[in-house]
């Protein structure tokens, strides 16, 4: 098992099918966090995730993680990170050789290395392709964005260039994913980017990551949040997300904004949005400030409140006060806070792109567990429809949405994890399987 940085639910959740259900195994995850130890690493995945890991399970502490941060790579960062991912995975499999390894980070150029030198079984579990075909067709449209600077894309010569190095680093990640002996990819945007690039489908299935479902639906059932709706009463749209640039968060401040325009001046007063978040480092530290200055700048200071770094707790007690939940990151993999809220009672609106569009919310008249945009206008329009909304309506659309949740259980998760790893972990396994789970992998489309 491979994790090397903190990650989210998707990674760390991992870890959890094997010892329970599979006791005879030795799990070993290699981690670059040196300056921690195991008993933190565990009490952090209580703490931030709610993930309770029994058994034994021992970490293997690299020191090469320099190599695969973004920084050390300024320009070329895709190819040098997944050439550093190399020197990283080679000291991982010196610590320590397994007899099935499982990348759940993304560092598909370890997968070789794991295979024909370590002799392995290899499996992954991809949550974001490292090169999309999205990122390749904003390039040649020459958009400028976080992953292509506005010096590139004002250069048709710089285009070209990158254009070509793009095609060929999409053409070293097909070799090196195609060594994979199982694939597991988390939705159905990942799933059709996967295909394409790696053109295994006949090894790739859809496993949905986990989420406590069932401690959020508990909020949802103790709490009226049609309170929320009355004279006086603070109506909190609640962002959930990471602080990196893809999330988009200016977009949210900026809808914000354009909410102003179109409310009530007395109901404008009550709406506040809290915007949750956690900081890995100084540049997303820089980030909450930069924010906060656009808060002041677009006159948002009494309405935005921004938490950083809370407790699992804490999390909870936030979307017990929430009405409306916010997601604006562009093709997101998949959106584990967007199930949060849905199963929480808020009710979302999330980007119109990648897996909240594919997998999770619907539009549907009659079936409608939430809603969709893709600009300030189309957010701003969605906050203003739910707060004229009956309180029946949107107990109707909060009612669909946990209903609609339980395909994304940890139990779904750990039945889909371990019948995708059942032919390297020992015949048995199969009984065991039989025995604990009904839930079939959902299959290629």
């Amino acid at each position: 098992m491979f994790l090397s940085t903190p990650s989210g639910p998707e990674c760390k959740g991992a870890s959890l099918p094997l010892p329970l259900k599979y006791p005879g195994s030795r799990l070993v995850v290699y981690t670059g966090d040196i300056d921690t130890t195991s008993s933190n690493i565990l009490r952090q995945c209580r703490n931030k995730l709610n993930i309770d890991i029994p058994g034994h399970i021992e970490f293997a502490y690299l020191h090469r993680r320099r190599w695969v941060e973004a920084d050390m790579y300024p320009w070329f960062t895709l190819l040098g990170q997944s050439l550093g991912s190399m020197v990283l995975g080679f000291e991982a499999l010196v610590a320590f050789t397994p007899d099935l390894y499982i990348d759940t980070m993304g560092y598909a150029f370890t997968l070789p290395l794991f295979k024909y030198l370590g002799g392995c079984h290899v499996a992954s579990y991809v949550h974001y392709p490292t090169i999309t075909c999205d990122m390749v067709s904003r390039v040649q449209i020459r958009v400028s964005a976080h992953n292509n600077r506005a010096m590139i894309a004002n250069s048709t010569t710089l285009t070209a260039g990158k254009l070509a190095y793009y095609k060929l680093f999409a053409w070293m990640y097909k070799l090196v994913g195609c060594c994979s002996d199982t694939i597991m990819v988390n939705s159905s945007w990942t799933q059709a980017h996967i295909n394409k690039l790696w053109e295994c489908p006949g090894k790739t299935c859809r496993v949905y990551p986990p989420c406590d479902v069932n401690d959020f639906k508990a909020i949802s059932m103790s709490i009226d949040k049609d309170k929320k709706f009355g004279a006086g009463k603070t109506i909190k749209i609640i962002s959930l997300g990471q602080f990196r640039p893809e999330k988009d968060h200016p977009l949210q401040l900026h809808a914000l904004h354009q909410l102003r325009d179109i409310l009530p001046l007395e109901l404008w007063g009550n709406i506040k949005l809290v915007i949750i978040g956690s900081c890995r480092n100084e540049d997303d530290q820089r980030r909450v400030l930069s924010l906060k200055d656009l808060c002041k700048e677009l006159s948002l200071g009494g309405n935005v409140e921004f938490r950083v770094n809370i407790t699992y707790e804490e999390l909870k007690q936030e979307l017990g006060e929430g009405t409306i939940g916010l997601h604006t990151m562009w093709n997101e993999h998949f959106g584990i806070g967007i199930v949060e809220c849905m199963a929480a009672g808020l009710i979302m609106v999330a980007h119109r792109s990648g897996g909240p569009l594919m997998d999770i919310v619907q539009e549907t008249e009659g079936s409608r567990n939430g809603f969709l945009a893709s600009n300030k206008e189309e957010y701003a329009e969605a906050f203003a429809s739910i707060a004229k909304m009956s309180p029946q309506e949107r107990q109707t659309i909060r009612d669909s949405a946990r209903a609609s949740v339980d395909r994304f259980s940890v139990q779904e998760f750990e039945s889909g994890f371990l019948k995708a790893l059942a032919p390297f972990l020992g015949g048995h396994v199969q009984d065991i399987l039989q025995e604990k789970f009904k839930a079939k992998l959902t299959p290629d489309a």
